[in-house]
Formats: structure tokens, C-alpha cells, sequence
């Protein structure tokens, strides 16, 4: 068996542009999906997703880690987060091949489930930010808590942070104090929150006051509570708070979460498999992360594909702790695909059955809604004396 194309298809979901990669191989009928959702990045990763392809082309798609190999080290440059997303797309691809040549999903392919099922969190509303209530409206933040879970989820992520550098004003700190409070109070005990900071904070003392009266409402994590990168600033801060500490989505390689897992930086890891290499390199960072009694809590914010493989890892992996998704980020989420594998029942996702990842696009469904500039969120992260902040 040889792959003879790959292909992107983009799709347009408001704040991101999904980028998915089919791959083809010369048996008839049979090719695999991956995504290489990169914020803001689609053109530089279609891009390169063309580049790559040349190295790919031609070989045997069951070779998962020579090709991976071939992606990394044949392109000199080590890849950052534009080649690493688009080698990512093509490597969930061939797992997907794989998995349906040979009849099983690809978690069978990975050693086996180790769970019954997948426990997810979503975002307010599921991520519809155009319904969303405004940053400084408490109650209406609540009600669209209570709204989501409504809807199924049992835990739920809230940003809180607003837009800082170096320093936490007072009035600021105040006021995430009462959000939340406030939302512990509307959902009870039993729903799991969490709170992602994306890295505003440009000190660790402005984190820490943050962090300080967020910590009453006993949040499984805080993500990215600084700037990601610096595993010895990340120490320092999990020394001095009272709760989880997690990152990881816009770290690459295994080495990155081996400093952060060595120095006791975080509870909880966040690979992104659109990022960081796919299924290889996500079990890469799983078991660096589990020799040091780390969880892992995958980053997905993303489309479809991105869900039907985040499914697959989730299944197969022993330090899984709870994974993210945005299957409600446009009311048309599932119509693009002919098949998918996730359904949701009391807060988890099921496990599937169907070979490969489970999932196939409908390419004439997903032409409806082709490329356009995305919505740059990041534009509005300016600080009051005109400093551009981190979004």
C-alpha cells in the first residue's frame, strides 16, 4: 500500500478555520482524516501541509513512526507550531488508514481502552461566543453556566482573567473573587470548574493574586497562568498557590513537558494532538507525564476531526484525567461529517466501535463553507495605556 495525495480542506467556524488533511493511498475506497487547526495560521499551514507532502508521498501509510520521522528530520528546520500542526494532520491521518485497513478503531491500535468511557468539559454555551454575556455581567455569566449544564456537560471552563501585565489591580482581583464565588455557588459542588488564564498575567505575583481568590471554589486546574515556556517560573508559582496548575497546548515537543514534569511545575498536562505531533507525540508526553504521576487533559477547542481523534488517545491512555471540546462552536458542527463517532451522555463522551477514528466528511457539505478570514479575537487585548496585552 502507498499514499499517492494529500489534501486540505478548510471550513470556516467564525473564530478559527478548520484545516483538514486527507490523506490517500492507492487502495480504492480507503484514505484518512486528520486536523491541523492552527488559530490564525490557516494559510501557512495548508502551506505547509504541501510542503510536507513530498515526504510523504509514496511510502507505506502504515509506517506511522518512519513517516512521523521522515516529517520531523527531513525538513532540517526543527518544525515549530505551524510545521508541527500540519505534520500532526497527516500523522492522525495515517492512524486513521490504519485503523481501517486493518478493522478496528484506533484505540485498539494503541493497547486497548482502559476506560468505559471519555469525561469532557466545554466551555459556556459550548463556545458560542457571539450568545455569550458580557465579561462584567456576574448573574448573566451564571445563566450561561447553568444553561450549559443544561445541556449534559458535569464540568465546565470559565475565563475569568482579564487582560494584565506585570501587576493585579486591586479592583480586578475584587471582582474575580465574586464571579467565582458566584458561579460556585449557582452550580453546586458537583459540577468540576475550570479556569484558563491564557496566559495574561506577565508576572507570577500577578498570577498568584489571581489564582488566590480562585482558589476557595477549589477549581480541578488553572491553565496557563503565565505566559507558556518557562517550566522554572511555572515551579515557582505551583509552589506558592492552593490549586491545580495545568498548560501545554502551545508546547511541541516532549522535552518541553519533561522539564515541566521534572521541575513538579503543574498537576496536569495539555498536549494538543493538532500540535504536538498527533498520536505519537501525544503518547510521548503521556508517558513522561505518567512516570511523574502527572495527569493528562488534552486541549481541544476545535473541529470535528480534532474530537473523533482526541476520542481515540482518550480511550487508550492509562493518566487521562478529563478533555476538552467545542462540538457547539457553529450550530452546523456535525453536518459536515457523514459519520461521527462522539455522543455525549451524562458529561462523557461514549466509546465507538467503528474502525479508524470513526469519522468521514462530507466534502460537499463542508464546500458550503469554504475559507474566509477568520475573526482575530486577540485584536481587542490591549491594556488601557495602549500596551498590547497577551490575549
Amino acid at each position: 500500500m502507498k499514499i499517492t495525495s494529500i489534501k486540505t480542506i478548510v471550513v470556516n467556524a467564525d473564530i478559527r478555520n478548520w484545516v483538514f488533511v486527507k490523506v490517500v493511498t492507492d487502495q480504492p475506497g480507503l484514505w484518512g482524516w486528520g486536523e491541523a487547526t492552527l488559530e490564525w495560521k490557516t494559510r501557512a499551514v495548508t502551506g505547509c501541509v504541501d510542503d510536507l507532502a513530498p515526504l510523504v508521498v509514496g511510502e507505506d501509510p502504515m509506517r506511522i513512526e518512519h513517516i512521523a520521522s521522515r516529517m520531523a528530520r527531513f525538513s532540517f528546520w526543527r518544525l515549530g507550531a505551524i510545521g508541527m500542526s500540519a505534520a500532526s494532520g497527516i500523522e492522525q491521518a495515517l492512524w486513521d488508514i490504519k485503523g481501517k485497513a486493518l478493522g478496528v478503531p484506533v484505540w485498539q491500535l494503541l493497547g486497548g481502552r482502559v476506560r468505559d468511557s471519555i469525561r469532557v468539559y466545554t466551555h459556556p454555551l459550548r463556545g458560542r461566543l457571539e450568545d455569550a454575556a458580557a465579561d462584567g455581567d456576574i448573574s448573566a455569566i451564571c445563566d450561561d453556566i447553568q444553561q450549559t449544564v443544561e445541556m449534559g456537560y458535569s464540568a465546565i471552563k470559565v475565563g475569568m482573567i482579564p487582560y494584565t501585565g506585570y501587576d493585579a489591580p486591586i479592583s480586578a482581583v475584587r471582582h474575580v473573587a465574586k464571579l467565582a464565588e458566584a458561579i460556585r455557588e449557582r452550580v453546586g459542588d458537583d459540577i468540576a470548574l475550570m479556569t484558563d488564564f491564557h496566559g495574561r498575567p506577565e508576572s507570577t505575583r500577578a498570577a498568584k493574586a489571581f489564582i488566590d481568590v480562585i482558589a476557595p471554589i477549589a477549581p480541578l486546574f488553572v491553565e496557563e497562568p503565565i505566559q507558556p515556556g518557562n517550566a522554572r517560573l511555572m515551579a515557582e508559582l505551583n509552589r506558592q498557590v492552593g490549586c491545580p496548575l495545568a498548560t501545554g497546548e502551545r508546547l511541541l515537543q516532549p522535552e518541553q513537558f519533561s522539564d515541566l514534569v521534572e521541575q513538579d511545575a503543574v498537576t496536569y498536562v495539555q498536549p494538543d494532538l493538532a500540535h504536538c505531533m498527533g498520536f505519537s507525540g501525544a503518547r510521548r508526553i503521556a508517558a513522561i507525564a505518567e512516570a511523574r504521576n502527572v495527569g493528562i487533559c488534552p486541549h481541544n477547542p476545535m473541529g470535528p476531526v480534532a474530537s473523533a481523534v482526541a476520542l481515540q488517545f482518550d480511550a487508550a491512555t492509562t493518566n487521562f484525567v478529563i478533555q476538552e471540546e467545542c462540538s457547539g462552536l457553529v450550530p452546523w458542527f456535525e453536518d459536515i461529517c457523514s459519520a461521527y463517532p462522539v455522543s455525549l451522555v451524562d458529561g462523557c463522551w461514549q466509546l465507538p466501535d467503528a474502525p479508524g477514528t470513526g469519522i468521514e466528511i462530507d466534502e460537499t457539505e463542508a464546500a458550503r463553507h469554504p475559507f474566509r478570514q477568520e475573526r482575530i479575537l486577540a485584536l481587542d487585548a490591549i491594556l488601557p495605556d495602549g500596551t498590547i496585552a497577551n490575549w
